[in-house]
């Protein structure tokens, strides 16, 4: 018995598997392409903002472990300011948007077209960092009732004995609650004893 021969594709016909594979090959190497000369255009519109920071990132203590002044390398570099905050371009290519992840989702702290401004923001975001350090670092409290000299009590102080003073007031409300019902179950009790031998009539 004869095996069925395979029927030869025609010549000059186009059709051909491998020349489908070549093609879609072509076609992403060309997509990849252009993903590769956005995320290198972005990089570089990132380092431009570095450069435009430069003066003040050069003043910030090296020390400093809060900040980290990189630019990441991934499927959208970002130039990171710490590990909460960092710009990144938009959609678009070409807006600026800083951002700040925070516990109630992520704030846009500036966002623009125009370089100077954001980096504006940036600067002074670092500048408010440090200033907050530095309070840190000096043990500075916020006085409540006090006079200039710091002869009132601290905040801290003043946080710890409320909450003290709120649970004695809250207990003593407790205990006259508790009399008050216990008061009027024995006042039920009583008067509903005292009227049943008249219903029972």
């Amino acid at each position: 018995m004869s095996e069925p021969q395979r029927s030869e594709e025609p010549k000059g016909s186009g059709l051909s598997l491998l020349n489908i594979i070549r093609d879609v090959r072509n076609a992403e190497a060309d997509r990849a392409d252009v993903v590769v000369e956005l995320r290198e255009a972005e990089r570089m519109r990132l380092e431009l903002m570095v450069q435009e920071l430069q003066p003040v990132l050069n003043e910030v203590d090296a020390s400093d472990p809060r900040f980290d002044f990189v630019i990441s390398s991934g499927l959208q570099p970002r130039f990171w300011i710490d590990a909460a905050s960092h710009v990144a371009m938009g959609r678009d290519r070409r807006t600026y948007r800083f951002v700040r992840d925070t516990r109630l989702g992520r704030a846009v702290l500036a966002e623009s077209s125009d370089l100077k401004p954001v980096a504006e923001q940036v600067a002074r975001y670092i500048a408010e960092r440090i200033v907050e350090r530095q309070r840190l670092l000096d043990g500075e409290v916020v006085r409540i009732g006090g006079t200039p000299d710091g002869s009132g009590e601290s905040a801290a102080r003043e946080a710890k004995r409320m909450p003290r003073e709120w649970s004695m007031l809250l207990g003593g409300l407790a205990l006259i609650g508790a009399g008050a019902v216990v008061g009027l179950a024995v006042a039920a009790a009583y008067a509903w004893l005292q009227g049943w031998p008249l219903t029972a009539r």
